[in-house]
């Protein structure tokens, strides 16, 4: 089996017929991939369900998630301003190319009822957005606490000018995305 980054060296020569290409740099890479996690109302009822999660996204990321905090204050939400709102980890490196494989072969098949990704998750800057509704369709998680179960968005960001050019490199690194 090929991995992610093997298969990231040869996007040029793939998607050069496809797209026009005369140098390797117009061809579209993965920058970095963002995994984050709001936590918001969660802390609101206990107070270590921050730590929990960070512990959580750490073992899934290999990497240590950073807090994120409120930006300004909102009654509304009751909401202070420097509160923490939320985790994030940003991947890059192989680092990024070991988490995206495990996503790829591991977690993804791992899903209940997965069907593929929606196309329309791709922005007009070549990026893609997904949702995933259970940390637990990842190996590092021990289904023993099923009562925490949380949601996460993961960004993946590419050097993709249009949408269509971000289309054909997720398809052709191996990202399944519903059948049109």
């Amino acid at each position: 089996m090929e991995s992610v980054k093997q298969k990231d060296k040869k996007v040029f020569e793939v998607l050069k017929g496809q797209f026009g290409y005369t140098n390797k740099l117009e061809a579209p890479k993965l920058t970095k991939i963002v995994v984050s996690t709001g936590t918001g109302r969660k802390v609101k009822m206990d107070k270590k369900i921050n730590d929990f999660i960070g512990d959580r996204l750490a073992k899934i990321t290999g990497q240590k998630p950073s807090v994120r905090a409120a930006k300004q204050s909102n009654a509304g939400f009751k909401l202070r301003q420097g509160e923490p709102i939320g985790l994030a980890v940003t991947l890059r490196g192989d680092q990024m190319y070991n988490f995206l494989d495990k996503f790829i072969h591991i977690a993804v098949p791992r899903t209940k009822d997965f069907r593929g990704f929606k196309r329309e998750a791709l922005d007009n800057m070549g990026n893609l957005t997904l949702g995933i509704k259970e940390h637990t369709i990842f190996p590092e998680t021990g289904n023993e606490e099923l009562k925490d179960v949380f949601s996460f968005a993961i960004t993946f960001v590419t050097t993709a000018k249009t949408k269509e050019e971000a289309k054909a490199y997720f398809d052709f690194i191996g990202l399944p995305f519903k059948k049109d």
